[in-house]
Formats: C-alpha cells, sequence, structure tokens
C-alpha cells in the first residue's frame, strides 16, 4: 500500500511541477513573504508575551501554499498556532513552488541578505524536487551544504525538514537519500525532523487531487506533527 501510494504522490509532483515551470527563480520571486499577524488573530489567540520571534520557512511548494489560500499554507499555521499559544511569532513565507536544492542554494544569500532583521530560525524544506527529478543525492548534499553554511556563517538556527524516498527509487538511491538529512543535521548542529510528511503522505483525503500537495487540513495535521520541534528548535531567551 505505501509503494502504491508514494509511486502515485511521485507522477503527481513530477505533473504539479511542471505546472510551477519547473525549477524556481528567486530573481523572479518576492525575497520572502511575510505572514499576516492577523492569522494568529483569527485562530483565537492568546495575548502574546516576550519579544517577536522571527522564523523563516525556507523551501519550495509545501511552505509556499502550492493550491492554497494565503491563510492557509504551512508558514500561516504555523504563525496561527505559536501565536494562538502565547508565543510572540513571526513566520516568514520564503516558499517557492518548484524549487530544487540547487535553486535553494543560489537565493539563501539574497532572502537573508532582504530581511528587515536576522531570523531566530530558519526551517530548511528542499530535497522534494530533487528526489522527483532523479537527481543525484551528491549534488542535492552539496546545495544543502551551502544553505546550511551560509545559515551557519550568520549564526541562524536551524531546523531540518527532512524527506523520504520511495522504494520503488531502488535500494541504493533509497539509502543514499534518506541518509542525506540526518548526516547533514549531526555535521551541522540542526536539529532534524526525519520525515515531515509523515502524517499525510498515506492519507488521500489530506491531500490534494495531484496527490502529494496538502490541503488546507493536512497543513493544519503537519503543523500539529512539527510545532513541538519548532519550539524546541528556537533558541532560548537571553
Amino acid at each position: 500500500m505505501i509503494r502504491r501510494v508514494m509511486t502515485i504522490a511521485l507522477a503527481g509532483l513530477l505533473a504539479a511541477c511542471g505546472a510551477n515551470g519547473g525549477e524556481g527563480d528567486g530573481a523572479d520571486t518576492p525575497a520572502a513573504r511575510e505572514v499576516s499577524a492577523q492569522a494568529g488573530a483569527d485562530a483565537g489567540e492568546q495575548a502574546v508575551s516576550g519579544e517577536e520571534v522571527v522564523i523563516l520557512a525556507f523551501g519550495d511548494s509545501l511552505f509556499a501554499g502550492y493550491g492554497l489560500q494565503d491563510s492557509e499554507g504551512y508558514p500561516e499555521q504555523l504563525q496561527a498556532t505559536l501565536r494562538g499559544q502565547g508565543i510572540n511569532a513571526r513566520v516568514i513565507d520564503a516558499g517557492v513552488s518548484g524549487d530544487t536544492t540547487g535553486a535553494g542554494a543560489q537565493r539563501i544569500a539574497f532572502v537573508l541578505d532582504n530581511q528587515p532583521a536576522k531570523p531566530n530560525l530558519a526551517l530548511v524544506g528542499l530535497g522534494g524536487n530533487d528526489l522527483l527529478r532523479g537527481l543525484p543525492v551528491d549534488g542535492a548534499r552539496t546545495n544543502l551544504e551551502k544553505i546550511l553554511l551560509e545559515l551557519q556563517d550568520r549564526g541562524i538556527p536551524v531546523l531540518l525538514f527532512g524527506m523520504r524516498a520511495p522504494p520503488n527509487a531502488g535500494p541504493d538511491y533509497v539509502e543514499a537519500f534518506d541518509g542525506l538529512y540526518p548526516q547533514l543535521a549531526e555535521k551541522y548542529g540542526a536539529a532534524l525532523i526525519p520525515f515531515w510528511l509523515e502524517p499525510v503522505y498515506d492519507q488521500p483525503q489530506l491531500m490534494q487531487a495531484d496527490r502529494i500537495h496538502p490541503t488546507a487540513r493536512g497543513i493544519e495535521a503537519l503543523v500539529a506533527y512539527t510545532e513541538d520541534d519548532v519550539r524546541e528548535a528556537l533558541p532560548a531567551a537571553d
């Protein structure tokens, strides 16, 4: 069952990537899209307290909210959830649909240079498009290392959002790809979610018609699955 679902999902995301024009181009998109603080208010948040915590969500269509309303994407729902818990969080949406790790490596400095203040935490969610295009794992490793090094050099902690290859990718590719995220997290001292689509990838009722991008309810499930990791990755207040 898992093999069948993942194979269908691969085909769906390949089609979606084609619809988005392939690899993203940071030069043609905003450096990042700020999430409205009203999202938290609409969720019935508690009164927030403490200094503002800025979280940069840097990734592909899974962060960019492909096929969703502006308030339904992962950064938007994460911000609403954190603010609903009284955390003075601002989550910046820096997702670009179709981005590979290579495209991300090209635009990470541009995105960071255009922030009004240094983020307290970066969420890095890239690699799915490399996987679906069958790009070499060594290339994804090199690109992700460039991103992690850029963030490390700027003193920004990272929570790495891992992906997982389907069995039909072949045992050698699966072993190399699945080992990529934990190896990089250990090498660069990043926090890690090994496979952040775990709660939705085999739940068709939580997926859009393309069978790869989550619905708004699917994003809600992803936020619930990852919110503890996000809170734990935030640096302690001075």
